[in-house]
């Protein structure tokens, strides 16, 4: 199943102008709160240099970038956890993601509806926050009342489950996310069966005015949004999304003069949707040469013959061996015979773990 990135905030914050600028999906937009109802899902090509360069080395056909999915989530009010606004169902639109883009604004405009009447961008991410943590600890204690009377006997899983439940629940009463929550590799699989919104990872986005993409630290807003962030050891991104929705529509030669007239290296978009990447636990392998050149994408940790699997069920079912060498290794060699020659071309078993940046090719027999 693909993993997703849940773009959530208050209403009226640019949630929908960011999932369109990345997905060209024309959501509807308006100012005014609940404009977004049922969650918008869209694919978005993950940019990567890599692909470029591998191309122009062992040239193909065509190039294909990977892909991963975002879904933009109704905006969450206060009270959402008591059924608030349309509370209950965009919480559980929430639960449904693997991660969560929290998207805060961060500039000042008259012409535009702040919910609570005031540009704050502390309170707009504790209030959301502590949305998602009531809800958390009323899941926490109905499953409590129940696992503790399990528990009373000799069911030791029940009994593991309550000893995960009786550490989140004060962690929860004192406004700390699960995810800051230390656990063991036994303890985690059991968080990640309770589905609770808080144990989610997190990328905070401040939504900053134009006149601040070229340095987004120049944001007094920004600032605030970055500082919270690092607090909970999550990475914030400045990102002007009215504006990099009008930069998504350019051919790529006027982007690279809007881009240039901005002082901006690349789009902010780019950067935002590399980082959600990395926020799912996602990488990167290539397939080169013949018909095409491809990005795959993969979850961390996975190792050759599922990652074949990921190109063709028989690629798994039949894998012998991956031949593998490194970006690096190629970027550097200028070509696969230097490669070889370097002695950086690798024959890799059933047990090797990919690496982001592999170049594959899986040897295989069905």
């Amino acid at each position: 199943m693909a993993l997703t990135a849940g773009i959530v905030g208050l209403p009226n914050v640019g949630k929908s102008t960011l999932f369109n600028a990345i997905t060209k999906a024309g959501a509807e937009m308006a100012n005014y709160p609940f404009a977004t109802i049922d969650p918008n899902v869209g694919m978005v090509e993950v940019p990567d240099k890599r692909l470029d360069r591998i191309q122009e080395i062992i040239p193909a056909k065509k190039v294909v970038p990977t892909t991963f999915e975002f879904t933009d989530i109704a905006g969450i009010v206060k009270g959402a956890s008591k059924g608030e606004g349309l509370g209950n169902k965009f919480l559980e639109n929430i639960r449904q993601v693997d991660a969560i883009v929290h998207v805060v604004r961060a500039f000042d405009d008259d012409n535009i509806t702040h919910v609570t009447g005031k540009v704050d961008p502390q309170d707009d991410i504790e209030t959301i926050n502590l949305e998602l943590s009531l809800a958390d600890l009323e899941a926490v204690d109905k499953r409590l009342a129940k696992v503790q009377r399990a528990a009373k006997g000799s069911d030791k899983e029940a009994k593991a489950e309550l000893a995960v439940l009786q550490k989140i629940k004060p962690a929860l009463e004192a406004g700390k996310p699960v995810r800051s929550l230390e656990f063991n590799e036994d303890d985690q699989q059991i968080v990640k069966g309770l589905f609770l919104l808080t144990s989610k990872p997190v990328l905070y986005v401040a939504n900053i005015a134009e006149d601040d993409m070229a340095d987004p630290e120049n944001s007094k807003y920004f600032q605030v949004v970055a500082d919270y962030a690092k607090q909970e050891g999550a990475q914030a991104i400045g990102v002007a999304a009215e504006t990099e929705e009008e930069i998504a529509e350019l051919d790529d030669d006027d982007k690279a003069d809007f881009l240039a007239a901005e002082g901006v290296e690349e789009p902010g978009l780019n950067k935002l949707i590399r980082a959600s990447y990395k926020l799912l636990g996602l990488e990167t392998f290539f397939t080169a040469g013949g018909k095409e050149t491809r990005a795959w994408t993969f979850k961390r940790g996975t190792k050759a013959p599922q990652a074949a699997g990921i190109i063709h069920s028989d690629f798994e079912r039949g894998f012998i061996r991956a031949e593998v060498m490194s970006y690096d290794a190629l970027d550097e060699a200028g070509s696969e015979a230097k490669v070889k020659e370097n002695g950086k071309l690798r024959l890799e078993g059933k047990d090797y773990v990919m690496q982001d940046g592999d170049i594959v090719e899986f040897r295989f027999n069905v």
